[in-house]
Protein backbone atom coordinates (compact mmCIF):
# COMPACT_ATOMS: atom_id res chain seq x y z
CA UNK A 1 0.00 0.00 0.00
CA UNK A 2 1.52 3.31 -0.86
CA UNK A 3 1.01 6.37 1.37
CA UNK A 4 -1.05 9.00 0.80
CA UNK A 5 2.14 11.30 0.59
CA UNK A 6 4.01 9.65 -2.39
CA UNK A 7 2.46 11.47 -5.12
CA UNK A 8 3.88 14.93 -3.57
CA UNK A 9 6.89 14.02 -1.59
CA UNK A 10 8.35 11.75 -5.00
CA UNK A 11 7.93 15.46 -7.19
CA UNK A 12 10.28 17.10 -4.82
CA UNK A 13 13.83 16.74 -5.55
CA UNK A 14 16.91 17.35 -3.80
CA UNK A 15 19.91 18.50 -5.80
CA UNK A 16 23.08 17.64 -3.89
CA UNK A 17 24.96 20.61 -2.58
CA UNK A 18 28.27 18.87 -3.09
CA UNK A 19 30.37 15.69 -1.47
CA UNK A 20 31.95 15.00 1.37
CA UNK A 21 34.37 12.23 2.23
CA UNK A 22 33.94 10.99 5.81
CA UNK A 23 36.18 8.56 7.71
CA UNK A 24 33.46 5.78 8.86
CA UNK A 25 34.48 2.84 12.17
CA UNK A 26 32.27 0.33 11.82
CA UNK A 27 32.34 -2.89 14.67
CA UNK A 28 34.04 -3.00 18.00
CA UNK A 29 37.52 -2.53 18.98
CA UNK A 30 38.02 -6.55 18.43
CA UNK A 31 36.42 -6.67 15.04
CA UNK A 32 36.55 -3.73 12.95
CA UNK A 33 36.71 -2.05 9.81
CA UNK A 34 37.74 1.70 8.84
CA UNK A 35 36.66 3.06 5.18
CA UNK A 36 36.33 6.61 3.58
CA UNK A 37 32.82 7.06 2.60
CA UNK A 38 31.65 9.11 0.12
CA UNK A 39 28.21 10.82 1.37
CA UNK A 40 26.38 13.51 -1.03
CA UNK A 41 25.13 16.33 0.78
CA UNK A 42 21.30 18.05 0.36
CA UNK A 43 19.39 20.44 1.79
CA UNK A 44 16.26 18.41 2.46
CA UNK A 45 14.44 17.65 5.52
CA UNK A 46 14.30 14.50 5.87
CA UNK A 47 13.88 12.02 8.87
CA UNK A 48 17.64 10.44 8.70
CA UNK A 49 21.20 11.77 9.41
CA UNK A 50 22.58 9.95 6.19
CA UNK A 51 21.55 6.97 3.95
CA UNK A 52 23.69 4.22 2.76
CA UNK A 53 23.30 3.54 -0.60
CA UNK A 54 24.65 1.17 -3.37
CA UNK A 55 27.65 2.27 -3.69
CA UNK A 56 28.28 2.06 0.31
CA UNK A 57 27.12 -1.08 0.49
CA UNK A 58 29.62 -1.90 -2.60
CA UNK A 59 32.59 -0.87 -1.09
CA UNK A 60 31.84 -2.45 1.93
CA UNK A 61 31.00 -5.50 0.70
CA UNK A 62 27.77 -5.63 2.63
CA UNK A 63 24.47 -7.25 2.50
CA UNK A 64 22.15 -5.73 4.26
CA UNK A 65 18.41 -8.04 5.76
CA UNK A 66 15.92 -5.42 6.26
CA UNK A 67 13.68 -7.92 7.19
CA UNK A 68 16.10 -8.37 10.79
CA UNK A 69 17.30 -4.68 10.74
CA UNK A 70 20.39 -5.80 10.23
CA UNK A 71 23.66 -5.21 7.88
CA UNK A 72 26.66 -7.64 8.10
CA UNK A 73 29.66 -6.98 6.22
CA UNK A 74 32.96 -8.73 6.21
CA UNK A 75 35.98 -7.95 9.09
CA UNK A 76 39.44 -9.24 9.83
CA UNK A 77 38.54 -11.51 12.49
CA UNK A 78 34.89 -11.80 11.50
CA UNK A 79 31.56 -11.13 10.32
CA UNK A 80 30.65 -7.67 11.79
CA UNK A 81 26.87 -7.32 11.81
CA UNK A 82 25.44 -3.85 12.38
CA UNK A 83 22.05 -3.55 13.76
CA UNK A 84 18.68 -2.05 15.44
CA UNK A 85 15.67 -2.97 17.06
CA UNK A 86 12.35 -3.19 16.00
CA UNK A 87 10.98 -0.80 18.70
CA UNK A 88 13.99 1.70 17.83
CA UNK A 89 12.87 2.07 14.45
CA UNK A 90 9.29 1.83 15.24
CA UNK A 91 9.97 5.06 17.32
CA UNK A 92 11.91 6.59 14.67
CA UNK A 93 9.23 6.02 12.70
CA UNK A 94 6.58 7.60 14.87
CA UNK A 95 9.06 10.34 15.78
CA UNK A 96 9.60 11.31 11.90
CA UNK A 97 5.81 10.43 10.95
CA UNK A 98 4.95 14.21 11.19
CA UNK A 99 7.72 15.49 8.50
CA UNK A 100 5.77 14.14 5.35
CA UNK A 101 2.69 15.72 6.20
CA UNK A 102 4.63 18.98 7.63
CA UNK A 103 6.39 19.10 3.79
CA UNK A 104 2.90 18.11 2.17
CA UNK A 105 1.16 20.53 3.76
CA UNK A 106 3.73 23.73 3.68
CA UNK A 107 3.25 23.20 -0.49
CA UNK A 108 -0.35 22.69 0.04
CA UNK A 109 -1.00 26.02 1.48
CA UNK A 110 1.12 28.18 -0.65
CA UNK A 111 -0.82 26.46 -3.56
CA UNK A 112 -4.12 27.51 -1.88
CA UNK A 113 -2.78 30.46 -0.50
CA UNK A 114 -1.76 32.04 -3.99
CA UNK A 115 -5.40 30.70 -5.57
CA UNK A 116 -7.68 31.60 -2.47
CA UNK A 117 -9.05 35.31 -3.12
CA UNK A 118 -9.92 37.50 -0.26
CA UNK A 119 -13.76 37.98 0.14
CA UNK A 120 -15.39 40.05 2.94
CA UNK A 121 -18.79 39.12 3.04
CA UNK A 122 -21.72 41.58 3.20
CA UNK A 123 -23.72 41.20 5.99
CA UNK A 124 -26.66 43.19 5.16
CA UNK A 125 -27.37 40.60 1.96
CA UNK A 126 -29.62 37.83 2.47
CA UNK A 127 -27.56 34.44 2.45
CA UNK A 128 -30.40 32.41 0.63
CA UNK A 129 -33.16 32.36 -1.16
CA UNK A 130 -35.22 30.05 1.45
CA UNK A 131 -34.22 32.39 4.77
CA UNK A 132 -37.13 32.64 6.98
CA UNK A 133 -40.27 34.79 6.58
CA UNK A 134 -42.98 35.64 8.61
CA UNK A 135 -46.22 34.49 6.44
CA UNK A 136 -49.90 33.04 7.00
CA UNK A 137 -47.98 29.79 7.22
CA UNK A 138 -46.59 31.04 11.19
CA UNK A 139 -48.39 31.06 14.25
CA UNK A 140 -47.31 32.90 17.19
CA UNK A 141 -46.51 30.96 20.53
CA UNK A 142 -46.02 32.11 24.02
CA UNK A 143 -42.92 30.73 25.44
CA UNK A 144 -43.58 31.68 28.86
CA UNK A 145 -47.45 31.93 29.83
CA UNK A 146 -45.93 33.88 32.75
CA UNK A 147 -44.69 36.51 30.33
CA UNK A 148 -46.43 37.13 27.14
CA UNK A 149 -44.52 39.41 25.56
CA UNK A 150 -42.25 36.20 25.37
CA UNK A 151 -43.19 34.44 22.23
CA UNK A 152 -41.56 32.87 18.90
CA UNK A 153 -42.94 32.34 15.65
CA UNK A 154 -43.40 28.88 14.39
CA UNK A 155 -44.43 27.48 10.84
CA UNK A 156 -48.25 25.69 10.77
CA UNK A 157 -47.34 23.60 7.52
CA UNK A 158 -43.76 21.90 7.60
CA UNK A 159 -42.60 19.89 4.65
CA UNK A 160 -42.90 16.28 4.54
CA UNK A 161 -39.00 15.53 4.16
Amino acid sequence: MRSPFHGVISRLQAYPLGQIDLPVTIGDRANFRMEVLTFEVVDFPGSYHTILGRPCYAKLMAAPNYTYLKLKMPGPNDVITVGSTFSHAYMCDRKHHELPIGIVNSTELLKLWNVAVSVVPNYNKPTSTSAFRFTEETKVVEVDPSDPTKTVQIWTKLPTK
